[in-house]
């Protein structure tokens, strides 16, 4: 099963800078999508089928054009979970979940903490957001949350990380709480497979960001720790050009 995540920011823009005809020649089983910025009644789903995905779910926001997740399978899942049932969380459109026989899926966007009441809104959001996977993990030890979880973990992951360490996504209660995750039963994928530095799933779009190569790797595809045996492979696909973040895969083979 080859997993894809990407935080497209804008599920359309996407669309239309040829997201569908990459997610063709890419052809995962299943894409996990972040910050779709719409509402299923306002994409053009039927080309989204078309290109060989007749199964999409989507979880948005209250607030129109924010936020949103969605996940499409080429496989009909068992069931899909809409949000986590947490009213504060499920407000913003930023959980969903597919459940298939040998593993299930989420689509995860942890809020970013662009000023300080986001930044606690943030920290609120990934203790409840822990204490639900301590508690789903009971139920489905097979899973994968894929995601932009808007934290760098290490200093191999941010191209600068002494004048970042004051910036949220790079705090170290933020890196705490990520390394916290990652010990309570989950491989950070990519790090399994490559331990090199310079590898990052998001640029800014100042100052020619992405051109030099000065980014952050603030999404993931965390596996829970039942499934190492079955981890194959794990890439950032950086030359996805869709958005000012870059999709990466994680294969499993059961």
């Amino acid at each position: 099963m080859n997993i894809i995540s990407y935080n497209v920011n804008g599920i359309r823009a996407a669309m239309r800078k040829g997201l569908l005809d990459w997610l063709q020649k890419a052809n995962p089983d299943v894409i996990c999508i972040q910050e779709t910025k719409a509402n299923f009644d306002q994409v053009e789903v039927e080309a989204i089928e078309a290109a060989g995905y007749p199964y999409h779910y989507w979880f948005s926001a209250v607030k129109k054009g924010y936020s949103g997740v969605a996940i499409f399978s080429k496989v009909k899942p068992n069931h899909i979970e809409y949000g986590t049932g947490i009213e504060s969380m499920d407000a913003e459109g930023r959980n969903i979940r597919v459940d298939f026989d040998e593993v299930s899926v989420m689509s995860l966007y942890l809020p970013s903490g662009s000023n300080m009441a986001r930044l606690d809104h943030k920290l609120e959001y990934m203790a409840m957001f822990q204490q639900y996977i301590n508690n789903l993990k009971k139920e489905i030890p097979n899973l994968v949350i894929c995601g932009d979880y808007n934290i760098c973990h290490e200093a191999i992951d941010i191209h600068d990380p002494v004048r970042n360490k004051t910036v949220s996504g790079f705090l170290p209660v933020e890196r705490e709480w990520i390394g916290n995750f990652i010990e309570s039963g989950f491989i950070d994928s990519f790090r399994h497979f490559n331990k090199e530095p310079d590898n990052y799933t998001w640029w800014s779009y100042r100052a020619n960001s992405r051109a030099n190569n000065k980014g952050w790797r603030i999404d993931y595809n965390m596996v829970s720790k039942p499934l190492q045996e079955n981890l194959k492979r794990a890439v950032i696909l950086s030359e996805a050009m869709h958005s000012d973040h870059c999709p990466l895969l994680v294969e499993l083979k059961f």
